[in-house]
């Protein structure tokens, strides 16, 4: 088992940056790849972004791609999603997830565990 907590969340004025935390529990963190994922109200859950467990690679949504950033800390067992240039599109619930298959990065199903959820708020 692997249990991941998100934190960060919040309201942000359009323009503005957060920064999102995952903190991992259980299994040795640096055996996952690491994602985050998104869910706006009456929408369904899209991807963000994503890092592979070695840090080597990281994947953006086309929406994100410029704007956030994804970085892990292996040794403070922690995933982060640096969200700059916040737009009102930006709001929704995000979550963080990891996953020991190598592929499917994109896709929530290929993902084994997932975090709680933190509100993400961009006000215009």
């Amino acid at each position: 088992q692997v249990q991941l907590v998100e934190s960060g969340g919040g309201l942000v004025q359009a323009g503005g940056s957060l920064r999102l935390s995952c903190a991992a529990s259980g299994r040795t963190f640096s055996n996952y790849d690491m994602g985050w994922f998104r869910q706006a109200p009456g929408k369904e859950r899209e991807f963000v972004a994503a890092i592979t467990r070695t840090g080597g690679r990281a994947d953006y949504a086309d929406s994100v791609k410029g704007r956030f950033t994804v970085s892990r800390d292996d040794d403070k067992n922690t995933v982060y999603l640096q969200m700059n240039s916040l737009k009102p599109e930006d709001t929704a619930v995000y979550y963080c997830a990891s996953k020991v298959y190598r592929g499917g990065t994109y896709y929530s199903s290929i993902y084994d565990y997932w975090g709680q959820g933190t509100q993400v708020t961009v006000s215009s």
